[in-house]
């Protein structure tokens, strides 16, 4: 269906499934070509409208848990589950420390029971504790979690943790913690997770000198993955490349350029790959990296579509599809990076899988009219608007509300 509606910066026509050519012969059951996880987000209930937290004054993570939509937030894993992805559970650096480790366990407990086919993993850290001083501590917490992840089901990803910054480790610090974490952590595949500064400024520095390496190169039965969310093309072919050596997947974090990363580096040749031992499950592994990634939220259904054509062969149907998907990207994730979850959220809201947009600590309103019209704009590009007459009628709500100056008045729709 198409439809037009009128927005501020001029009118948009929706298209909620611009791909219908290119899904002839696609089925839509067939396994992903890549192991992929979404980073899926928290809805907030509506009546979180009227609780006076934001992003200067935020509120305890025992109040903001009081206010998730449970029902809502695993409703949008379950959506995504059907494309065959799995999720990334409690991941989400702008809402995970804000939440708090109850409400996180309680999201990964709630995923490990939805039973989804792609699986799913999740953030394991130190946000438990009272105090994380010693490194001892540090890694005692981080096996804690982990142990709570598997017990669910799940992969646990050993979140970056700022404290090891603080607490002044060099090189072989960052080597030593690891280290440990792996012997610790008993039976069982780990990801590592490495951030950038864009995400949370105060990882800074983080994996210093080449103790990236040199730790996955140290445990590479126990650190079967890494994902890697530094915004850099370059530095992830190349540490993917040497992590193919061992066996390793590498998935990318990379929202801006996560298209050729996945498909693999020269394009119209599909890469040699092997296949290796993940989770249960047999993966393949060549000059290409798997994916780990939020804007997965917004378009899980089109990347689905692109994949399963990359599946087939045909690398130019997948470039038609995910090059619209990675502008769309690139402007959810745009400086500051931080506050993407505006656009995922918004995105939800538009195709009416939950009530409002509202986010934690309500960073919804981080974002202006331009960037959020942009989004909508991209989205439809993209398919990743999933019916048109639910986003028209809701865009044209914000539309008015943004003429009116009451913006806050979605909240309560």
């Amino acid at each position: 269906m198409r439809i037009e509606v009128d927005l501020p910066q001029g009118p948009l026509a929706i298209d909620d499934d611009p791909w219908r050519a290119l899904r002839d012969g696609v089925d839509a059951d067939a396994p992903l070509p890549r192991l992929c996880y979404a980073a899926a987000h928290v809805v907030m209930q509506p009546e979180y409208a009227a609780v006076q937290h934001a992003v200067t004054s935020p509120g305890t993570a025992e109040a903001i848990a009081a206010h998730v939509d449970w029902d809502a937030t695993m409703n949008v894993r379950t959506r995504i589950g059907a494309t065959g992805m799995g999720i990334a559970e409690a991941m989400d650096t702008a809402q995970r420390f804000d939440l708090g480790w109850d409400a996180a366990r309680e999201l990964i407990e709630r995923t490990g029971r939805l039973g989804l086919p792609g699986g799913f993993c999740a953030g394991a850290s130190t946000d438990h504790l009272s105090r994380a001083d010693t490194t001892t501590r540090i890694v005692d917490g981080v096996v804690e979690q982990i142990e709570t992840i598997r017990n669910a089901g799940g992969v646990a990803v050993i979140l970056p943790m700022p404290r090891l910054c603080e607490l002044g480790l060099d090189e072989d610090g960052f080597v030593a913690v690891y280290g440990d974490i792996a012997r610790a952590a008993g039976e069982g595949p780990l990801i590592v997770h490495w951030l950038g500064p864009m995400f949370l400024a105060s990882l800074e520095g983080y994996f210093p000198g080449e103790s990236f390496l040199r730790i996955m190169r140290n445990d590479p039965d126990r650190y079967r993955a890494a994902k890697l969310s530094m915004l850099d093309h370059e530095l992830e072919v190349r540490l993917r490349r040497d992590l193919l050596q061992r066996d390793q997947i590498m998935l990318t974090g990379d929202d801006f350029h996560f298209g050729r990363l996945i498909a693999g580096e020269v394009e119209g040749i599909m890469p040699e790959e092997r296949m290796v031992e993940f989770d249960g499950r047999l993966v393949p592994i060549g000059d290409f990296s798997h994916a780990l990634l939020g804007i997965f939220d917004a378009i899980a259904v089109p990347a689905a579509l692109a994949l399963r054509r990359l599946a087939a062969g045909d690398r130019t149907a997948y470039d038609a599809i995910m090059d619209p998907c990675e502008r769309l990207g690139q402007r959810i994730f745009e400086s500051p990076t931080h506050q993407y979850k505006v656009g995922l959220a918004f995105l939800a809201w538009l195709n009416g899988r939950q009530a409002n947009p509202m986010l934690v600590n309500h960073l919804e309103s981080a974002r202006d009219a331009a960037h959020v019209e942009d989004v909508a704009r991209l989205a439809s590009e993209s398919g990743a608007i999933e019916d048109a007459e639910v986003a028209a009628t809701r865009l044209a709500a914000w539309s008015a509300a943004v003429r009116d100056g009451h913006l806050d008045a979605l909240t309560r729709m």
